[in-house]
């Protein structure tokens, strides 16, 4: 240790080393057969290596002050897919780490194959990438085959679950949903995971189904928030199942495992999908979510009685992006925005997506664009996150790294109603 560090240095670097040691050291988790039981939680360091971008001053104090824990797990962070900057998107090893950072919420988007079994994917097309389809027999199944770029196009390829059978899906390697649109071969296609957190990333991970993506986050002890999935196929995609059908089979997988609904936020970006289940299955009411798809309109705005017209039809909790949430003002400052303000006096609960998404401080991402001017660095994502939780007042937040939410929680004392024992 540099001898000419100050006092309050020297007290941070320790505290600091001695979290790590105990990262190192702790069993985390203990798996015996199908059983993944929590003990210990672990954000990781990527929230306080972040910190050191903030400037000086009392967030940046606040965040480094708190290194050596302990933490627990919170509902105020959600992990979304699992922890894809880290692991591949759905899989049981990315569920895993998603708990083990201490996310109270885990999501699966919820998608179905031909056999009307659900799966855990993030569209219902997305097999060519996000699995190694692509390099099994199973390419044969594919309605686009791989096609290689060239001068006029770039590379694509097309797989969906409704090509293929449970039993066949299973066979399958979750894997980062990366592309290289350049590429000449499909080993070019499937571009690696580079990830800041994770020296080596997993190329194979486990696929699961919905119904094992309940019982293993069941026996992590952890929240769920199902993503009914656009399909991509003309609904009913079989005699007796339509859209509806397809909604009662996701919350029958609920009942059948003997779930809370207390402890399932269900998810559509489609309002016909929310209006249906606020209807037919009101023990699920409280916690419904209408994903607002709206943000990505040109010039969209808002008013307090629109806010007030989506909450008179029972929906309770409404979940924006980011950027409809905030804005800079004149002096170039991080404030609410007027639908943020328009939904908290309308008595709307938010949840808001997605922090650790793409890189943030590219001026291309459109989660960061409206604010870009201040994005010099990817820790000035923290500044985001503060004015999300302390004048937004989300009551979630999703993350591709969830460990960054849970350890922004645990070092905020007045978040103390989000944490769970």
């Amino acid at each position: 240790m540099n001898k000419l560090q100050s006092a309050p240095e020297r007290l941070l670097a320790s505290a600091f080393f001695l979290y790590l040691s105990l990262s190192l050291c702790s069993s985390l988790f203990t798996l015996t057969g199908n059983d993944a039981v929590a003990e210990t939680i672990d954000p990781t360091t990527r929230a306080f290596d972040l910190s050191k971008d903030l400037p000086t001053g009392e967030l940046q104090s606040r965040l480094q002050s708190c290194a050596i824990g302990p933490f627990i797990a919170t509902d105020f962070s959600i992990a979304h897919r699992g922890a894809p900057l880290g692991y591949p998107e759905h899989s049981r090893e990315g569920y895993i780490a998603a708990a083990r950072q201490g996310a109270g919420v885990i999501e699966c988007d919820v998608t179905f194959t031909k056999d009307l079994e659900l799966v855990c994917r993030h569209s219902q097309c997305d097999l060519a990438t996000s699995t190694n389809i692509l390099q099994t027999d199973l390419a044969s199944s594919c309605r686009t085959p791989f096609t290689p770029a060239s001068k006029d196009s770039p590379a694509s390829a097309k797989c969906c679950t409704n090509d293929i059978t449970l039993k066949e899906f299973k066979t399958l390697c979750a894997r980062s949903d990366k592309r290289n649109t350049h590429a000449s071969s499909i080993d070019e296609y499937l571009k690696p995971l580079k990830s800041p957190i994770v020296d080596a990333p997993l190329d194979c991970g486990t696929v699961v189904s919905h119904k094992e993506s309940v019982v293993l986050i069941d026996q992590l002890g952890r929240k769920f928030t199902p993503e009914l999935k656009r399909p991509e196929v003309a609904m009913p995609f079989a005699p007796g199942f339509d859209q509806h059908a397809y909604a009662d089979k996701m919350f029958a997988e609920y009942v059948d495992l003997g779930i809370d609904p207390m402890r399932v936020f269900p998810q559509s970006f489609d309002i016909h999908d929310v209006q249906y289940w606020l209807e037919t299955y009101p023990e699920f009411a409280q916690q419904i979510v209408w994903l607002d798809p709206r943000g990505r309109q040109k010039n969209f705005t808002t008013s307090l009685e629109e806010m007030q017209a989506i909450k008179s039809q029972g929906i309770k909790i409404i979940s924006p992006p980011m950027p409809m949430l905030i804005q800079l003002n004149d002096a170039g400052t991080l404030e609410p925005s007027d639908y943020a303000k328009y939904a908290k006096q309308a008595g709307l609960d938010i949840i808001t997506w997605t922090m650790e998404s793409g890189e943030p401080t590219d001026p291309k991402n459109w989660l960061y664009a409206n604010i870009a001017p201040i994005m010099d660095k990817p820790g000035r994502m923290l500044e985001v996150l503060d004015v999300l939780a302390q004048q937004v007042g989300v009551r979630g937040i999703f993350s591709d790294w969830p460990g960054t939410i849970t350890y922004y929680a645990n070092c905020t004392n007045d978040l103390s109603s989000h944490l769970e024992k």
